[in-house]
Formats: C-alpha cells, sequence, structure tokens
C-alpha cells in the first residue's frame, strides 16, 4: 500500500531534523541549472543530501546537487534546495512535488523558484533574467491528482495568482535598484527532457507563452494549494528551436545559467533583503505533524 503525502512529509521532516536540527524557516528557495553555488554563500549552513532524506527521489542531471541547505543569507533565516528533480526522471508527478510540499510543512512562508528556461519570446536574447507572471501546463499531468488530504490544501486549489503580485512588484523594484535588466513573461512547463521542435515553439508563442522549461510548475502548483506565496525566476539560457542557428545542448543551457549567476545572485539577494518579515508558518507544521485539527 502507498504510503500516504502526510506520512511521506512526516518521515522525511523528521530525519531532516535528526540530521541538521530545527529546519522551520520563513523563506525557501529552489535552486535551478547552474545556480546552485548561491547556496554556497549560506551562513551557519546546515546540510543534508537528497539520497538521504526518505520519499526524496535524488536528482540526476548535471548542474543539480542535490542537497537541502538550511541557514541564514541576506540576514533571512532560508531553506534552499540545491537542485531539484523533474517528471523526466522517471519520477511521478507527485514526487517531484514533493520537495516544495516539504518546504511548505517546514513553515515557509514565501518560495523562490529559478530555473534555466529557452526563449519563446523574440525579444528575450541568451542570459536574459524573466519574472514569471503566470504558466501554462502542458507536462501532461498535476501533482494534486489522486487524493486530497486537507490537511495539505483544498481539494481545487485557486490559481489565479499563482506567481504573487506584490513579491513580483519587489522583485521589479530591486532589479531597477540594481540596475538590471529583467524580462517579465509567461513561463510554459513541458514534460522533456527532448528539446522542442521548431514546431513546437511556434505552438507555445501562439499560446502566449513567453519561455519554456522542464520544472518549476509542479511545485508552484503545490506550493499554492498550501497556501505559500510563490516569486518566479528563469535565466534564459538559449533561444527556443528555430530562433537561432546550431543545436540545443544541456551543457550550453548550464554554461549561459552559470555566466547569468552573479546578476541572478544580486537581485535574488536584494529581493531577500527588501521582503518585509516574514512569519513562519507555525498553523502548517502543526497541522502536518497531527498537533492540529484539519
Amino acid at each position: 500500500m502507498a504510503i500516504s503525502t502526510v506520512a511521506a512529509i512526516r518521515e522525511a521532516i523528521e530525519v531532516i531534523e535528526a540530521a541538521v536540527g530545527d529546519v522551520s524557516a520563513p523563506l525557501g528557495m529552489v535552486l535551478g541549472s547552474g545556480l546552485g553555488e548561491v547556496a554556497d554563500e549560506i551562513e551557519n549552513a546546515r546540510t543534508i543530501s537528497y539520497d538521504k532524506i526518505p520519499h526524496l527521489p535524488s536528482s540526476t542531471v548535471k548542474g543539480h546537487a542535490g542537497r537541502l541547505v538550511r541557514g541564514t543569507w541576506q540576514g533571512r533565516e532560508v531553506i534552499m534546495l540545491q537542485g531539484r528533480v523533474h517528471k523526466y526522471e522517471g519520477h511521478s508527478f507527485p514526487r517531484v512535488a514533493l520537495p516544495a510540499q516539504l518546504l511548505g510543512a517546514m513553515g515557509v512562508d514565501v518560495l523562490v523558484l529559478t530555473n534555466a528556461a529557452g526563449a519563446v519570446n523574440a525579444q528575450f536574447t541568451p542570459g536574459d533574467l524573466m519574472l514569471i507572471t503566470d504558466h501554462l501546463n502542458l507536462a501532461g499531468g498535476n501533482p494534486l491528482v489522486g487524493h486530497n488530504d486537507s490537511r495539505i490544501g483544498p481539494r481545487f486549489p485557486d490559481m489565479t495568482e499563482v506567481y504573487d503580485k506584490k513579491l513580483r512588484q519587489t522583485a521589479l523594484a530591486c532589479a531597477a535598484e540594481q540596475g538590471i535588466k529583467l524580462q517579465q513573461g509567461v513561463y510554459v512547463g513541458v514534460l522533456g527532457p527532448s528539446y522542442e521542435t521548431p514546431s513546437e515553439i511556434r505552438m507555445v508563442r501562439a499560446l502566449g507563452g513567453d519561455a519554456v522549461g522542464m520544472s518549476t510548475v509542479p511545485e508552484a502548483i503545490a506550493a499554492r494549494h498550501m497556501g505559500v506565496r510563490v516569486l518566479g525566476l528563469s535565466c534564459i539560457s538559449n533561444l527556443g528551436a528555430g530562433m537561432g542557428g546550431g543545436k540545443l545542448d544541456h551543457s550550453h543551457v548550464a554554461e549561459v545559467a552559470g555566466e547569468a549567476t552573479d546578476r541572478m545572485r544580486r537581485l535574488l539577494a536584494a529581493i531577500v533583503r527588501t521582503l518585509p518579515d516574514l512569519p513562519v508558518r507555525r498553523d502548517v507544521i502543526d497541522r502536518l505533524a497531527g498537533r492540529a485539527n484539519p
């Protein structure tokens, strides 16, 4: 019999706390391709690798270290996930979303999701940063399919504003202050692992997409289901198929994302410093720990 999501969350957190102590924090971050080194700046860092956390799949993708890091960054208590797992690695959508749910269960109020994405908007160039204003889920599934446990969230969660408007305003203001060009657009989540065809890129553009990638959407859906506020940022690592010369490969994606790391790091740092005091959501912690009624 498959273990319930709440039971999986409880068992995972029990192991994490045994390894690194109390990990509750108001701010969580998922660091995508080429951005993992941001976690190396955390002060008083306590870490545990994904392969030691029950029910949490290990990442097999280059550039995703696969570690949970807890500590202080820019004067804020934070939990960073250094790398992520993807559906195309052979995992179910619920398993892909479990890391985001763990962060929610640790009391995170704001979750920052970062990724590397391909440009669909012809005005974008590799190396640009993009603020995610909304998403299109074309990955062929949803992490909330199946039994819904009301201790995690409602059966039919609202997705009118997946990416929090106030957080987006903060990001835009911080980018302006730092002199960082920040594009805005709709992120389109696809399954992968093959890159899109030129026809698929034209289809995505016709549907209103500005950038395309193979992550983020399941995490954002799961986080909003729990009432966590989400901020999404993409590094535009390549032009979509048919938009430029040459073929696409992951090593180039990681290289461009790495070159943009300093700007992304400066932007993230400014955003974190600017955020008002955030609460640790003890109500969620207690509810999932069985200390409160759903």
